[in-house]
């Protein structure tokens, strides 16, 4: 009777040995799944990186230089502005000096 009760147990802890052995394995095996993707999804990432930084560098390359025309356009259109209120005084001048000459006309 003994030495069925301890072949049953002995038995019973040889299943358990392996299903803790088979779960470690899975689980070692999950846990080198989840590192190579996290690996693939850091080594995508650089070559991504890699890939688009001269396109990146480029385009904004591209638009300073925009920048700097829109720039030069702003300054030449302040430029403009300026010239504009200069003549405006000039025609404000010469319309205040004709209103003065039609009075003195009118006057005499």
């Amino acid at each position: 009777m003994a030495s069925v009760v301890l072949n049953t147990i002995s038995k019973d802890w040889e299943e358990r040995c392996r299903l803790t052995s088979e779960e470690k394995y899975q689980l070692d095996l999950q846990s080198r799944l989840t590192l190579a993707k996290r690996e693939g999804k850091r080594e995508g990432k650089r070559q991504a990186d890699e890939e688009w930084q001269p396109i990146v560098a480029d385009k904004d390359a591209k638009l300073a230089d925009k920048d700097a025309k829109l720039a030069d356009k702003d300054a030449k259109l302040a430029d403009k502005d300026a010239k504009l209120a200069d003549k405006d005084a000039v025609i404000a001048d010469k319309d205040a000096e004709i209103a003065r000459l039609r009075t003195e006309l009118e006057n005499k």
